[in-house]
């Protein structure tokens, strides 16, 4: 008798190097194949990028470089590649690559499972992010085709299922993985360095509205009145990095702000950090954030969700400030600086939930549950 052959589980993100939700999808795509040797085999599809240096992943991950110009023109190269793998679960990674997976559901073989994994709170990315018109229509017409939705925080998923009019049983809330040992070994090798030059803001994301760092601009200049030592380290690349760089400029603070770009890992900068920021007007969960917690740094946050809320909310080593704006982000940071002493760490106890070993086992178990389902 031949050996029944494992399901095939297809990871699909545009490419890798982008912001949190690539990450994630990446993370998943490192790991699955190891944790999961003998229940899945695992394969990625990057809809925009070139194929990874073979050495970024183990042997075991089948990796198919679509090269599409960009996600709206993927739509063939993409259910080619499906109905050639016939994959029984596929999971998406980020909305607009939802909507045409979810789109194309029809034409995939029969009984492909999808889930796909929201990377943002529906509401506030539809009131705020200047998306077109018929995206509200694309969410509810299409996210009712998932098998399941993976949402980030129970909030985001309460948040959803009133936007867009889904049942809570077809959402999943499962928290994102972040490989807390590696960071926390990355760190442990490098010393914290005292800064003569003043203290040094850290603040990592992708340069768009959402992300809040003018705002972050705003309050750093106000800040430097009490501070004029201070520095700022904005890691990222997005569509307003030269709006940003014009602002930093207009606002004097050219000598003081450094655009570090995009860093695959951003952790050869927390032993030097004073502080993280997270400056973003709304957020799901970054991952920026829980990186930056689980190598110990101190936080000051703006309420971007209430997932975020939730987190860090009275947390020792966090100041979260009362509402989104410049201002407050200003006195929080002071209080925060005032307080804090040079090179001081907190456990973050809060960045258990998320450790890579709990949040696979809680992917590999949506998985398992999605693929017994009848079709």
């Amino acid at each position: 008798m031949l050996p029944q052959a494992r399901p095939k589980v297809l990871l699909v993100i545009p490419h890798l190097g982008g912001g949190g939700a690539e990450r994630v999808i990446a993370i998943l795509a490192r790991e699955l194949p190891s944790q999961s040797s003998e229940k899945y085999e695992v394969h990625l599809a990057l809809v925009t990028g070139s194929a990874p240096a073979p050495e970024e992943f183990g042997p075991s991950l089948q990796i198919h470089a679509l090269n599409a110009a960009r996600v709206r023109s993927a739509a063939l190269p993409l259910l080619r590649l499906i109905r050639q793998l016939k994959p029984a679960l596929i999971l998406s990674g980020i909305f607009h690559l939802n909507f045409l997976v979810l789109l194309l559901r029809s034409f995939f073989p029969a009984g492909t499972r999808i889930l796909v994994r929201q990377n943002g709170t529906v509401s506030a990315s539809l009131a705020y992010d200047r998306l077109p018109w018929y995206t509200s229509l694309l969410y509810r017409l299409l996210y009712r085709r998932a098998d399941r939705i993976i949402c980030q925080t129970q909030a985001m998923a309460n948040d959803l299922s009133a936007e867009l009019h889904l049942a809570p049983k077809r959402l999943a809330v499962l928290c994102n993985p972040i490989d807390v040992e590696e960071i926390r070994k990355s760190i442990s090798q490098q010393q914290f360095q005292q800064q003569t030059t003043g203290p040094l803001l850290l603040a990592v994301g992708r340069l768009s509205p959402e992300k809040g760092f003018d705002l972050l601009l705003q309050a750093f200049a106000l800040v430097r009145k009490t501070s004029p030592q201070l520095r700022l380290l904005i890691a990222g690349t997005g569509p307003q990095e030269t709006a940003l760089k014009a602002q930093s400029a207009a606002l004097g603070l050219d000598s003081a702000v450094t655009f570090a770009g995009h860093l695959p890992s951003p952790w050869q900068y927390f032993p030097t950090a004073t502080l993280f920021v997270l400056p973003s007007r709304h957020e799901g969960m970054p991952n920026a954030l829980l990186e930056a917690a689980a190598a110990g740094l101190p936080i000051v946050a703006l309420p971007a969700s209430g997932g975020v809320v939730e987190l860090l909310r009275d947390q020792p080593g966090v100041w979260l400030a009362p509402q989104v704006s410049a201002e407050a982000l200003a006195a929080s940071l002071l209080s925060a600086l005032q307080t804090l002493q040079p090179g001081q760490r907190f456990a973050h106890a809060f960045i258990d939930g998320f450790r890579l070993d709990r949040a696979m086992r809680a992917y590999e178990n949506l998985i398992d549950q999605t693929l017994a389902k009848e079709p």
